[in-house]
């Protein structure tokens, strides 16, 4: 009998996808809370890594994989994993963004319906025993131009599930062409700058899109907009955001994530926070969740389901 194909979980993710390797022949291990060092003492002859964002997979964690054929990574952010080195030594890495597409595209839409209609003020508000009505007038989304950045799983199912809103819907990627469909057209960035009432974020972190939304990018808008990040906090440089929503030239931001939060992304780093957070805190034409947008009851299962077929496709 060959020897089993052992596969160690850093991190815990939806049962399914333990359950699912066992039953595909994979030795399966819980490693949940083990450490970095006792991990690369087991390395030699593992086969597969299954882990959310706890360890950075870095050159020196897959040089002692000698065994090592895929790191499949819960989620979408590949940002802690050395895709290069893992390349060079032909290890597959692989994500699930397809797994929480759906609930990322909910979740920025109702971001920017709180955010256009006043929503979590108006809330606070009441509960403070205040009345308000003309001052929190909404804005409606029909007969604007959404401009979506990012057309890939998160920014295509976002532009389905916005396009019964009346809205006219623009896309930019630099990594794809020919993407137009009844939903959105293809344009350049000069053409989003030009038209975009609403600006939605959906690219990933790669270091050249660090602070890639920065005060050169937002100056070159022709009308104030409204913002939502759902992507990666470190795309979008947070000091000259609040410059932004301080002059008025973006009218409103909903983030859902921050280029504070630790690697991990379950918590904001443990440092004093910076005056540019604090100030959005205080804003009332700012919207804040704490990296929900991927994190539906659904998405869990979703992203378990997602890495099990790429598994089973690749190794079995």
């Amino acid at each position: 009998m060959s020897k089993k194909r052992r596969v160690i979980f850093i991190d815990n993710t939806h049962p399914f996808l333990f359950q699912r390797l066992t039953e595909l022949g994979f030795s399966c291990e819980a490693h949940y809370s083990t450490s970095r060092e006792e991990i690369l003492n087991q390395m030699s002859d593992c086969f597969g890594l299954v882990l959310r964002s706890r360890l950075r997979i870095d050159a020196a964690f897959l040089a002692r994989g000698n065994e090592l054929a895929f790191v499949a990574r819960s989620g979408v952010g590949l940002e802690h994993i050395d895709i290069e080195t893992a390349e060079q030594r032909g290890v597959q890495v692989l994500s699930s963004p397809e797994g929480s597409r759906d609930t990322v595209a909910e979740h920025a839409i109702g971001m920017l319906l709180m955010l256009m209609n006043n929503l979590g003020l108006a809330d606070r508000q009441i509960r403070a025993g205040r009345w308000v009505r003309a001052a929190n007038r909404g804005i409606e989304i029909k007969g604007k131009t959404i401009g979506i950045i990012g057309y890939g799983n998160m920014g295509s199912a976002f532009a389905q599930k916005i396009s019964g809103f009346g809205a006219r819907l623009i896309a930019y990627d630099k990594f794809k062409s020919n993407y137009a469909d009844a939903l959105v057209s293809e344009v350049s960035l000069e053409q989003v700058w030009a038209e975009a009432d609403i600006v939605t974020l959906h690219i990933p972190y790669l270091p050249e899109n660090y602070h890639f939304v920065n005060d050169a990018f937002l100056q070159r808008f022709q009308k104030p907009i409204f913002l939502v990040n759902t992507a990666r906090g470190t795309i979008l440089n947070t000091v000259d955001l609040v410059k932004n929503l301080q002059t008025g030239k973006v009218l409103g931001a909903a983030l859902d994530v921050f280029e504070y939060e630790e690697q991990s992304f379950e918590n904001l780093k443990p440092t004093e926070l910076p005056e540019p957070f604090q100030y959005l805190r205080s804003a009332d034409n700012v919207v804040l969740t704490p990296h929900l947008g991927g994190s539906s009851v659904e998405s869990n299962e979703g992203h378990a389901r997602v890495l099990a077929e790429k598994i089973e496709k690749l190794f079995c």
